[in-house]
């Protein structure tokens, strides 16, 4: 059984205010599985909510790959506009009826502008990996860590995806540990929910 005790304070909250929630953790911790909980309960609820997923944000591949740093700083560094996310999305979050942010197509490799609607009162539940980077982290009222070991993360990958493990250590594994060493963010979460 999933632990919603937040969202039920939300819930039972007389106050009408907005609520800025982070989901974060590492690749394949099962982010996308529980906002989807989240928002069944939310909507259950009749809770106003809005759910930005950060993967929907990165950067066009020539601004993230080949770039002449290690393959770990491009993916922990350059994978996201940081400063204009900040300055964009999380700096707007209570300030904006909607927000005007470039969605990122996989397939033509470019970013497209879209409207995000804000509600006024409700929760906004923002999911990604290094959620809690220092340029972040004071934007939200509290944050959930999905904590799971590499290996089990690992295992829920494709087969295919398995079979470049040379990636993993040298641009996805060695994020992970600067981000585990350096930001703490277990430590730092206000719930951790072990997946």
């Amino acid at each position: 059984m999933m632990d919603f005790s937040v969202f039920e304070k939300i819930k039972y909250n007389n106050e009408s205010k907005l609520i800025v929630i982070g989901v974060d953790g590492l690749s394949r911790s099962g982010k996308t599985t529980y906002v989807n909980m989240v928002e069944k309960f939310l909507v259950d609820n009749h809770i106003d909510h809005v759910c930005l997923h950060l993967d929907d944000f990165i950067e066009k591949r020539s601004k993230r790959y080949n770039t002449g740093f290690e393959e770990w700083e491009e993916y922990y560094f350059l994978q996201w506009n940081v400063e204009k996310l900040r300055k964009d999305m999380f700096e707007q979050l209570r300030n904006s009826t909607f927000l005007k942010l470039q969605f990122y197509d996989g397939e033509k490799d470019v970013q497209i502008p879209k409207d995000v609607n804000i509600p006024s009162t409700g929760c906004i539940l923002i999911e990604g990996v290094f959620l809690q980077r220092k340029e972040w982290k004071d934007y939200f009222d509290c944050v959930i860590y999905l904590n799971c070991d590499r290996e089990t993360r690992f295992r829920r990958e494709s087969e295919l995806t398995q079979s470049r493990l040379e990636k993993f250590k040298k641009r996805y594994w060695k994020a992970e540990d600067y981000y585990l060493m350096n930001v703490n963010p277990e430590e730092s979460a206000d719930y951790i929910i072990n997946t």
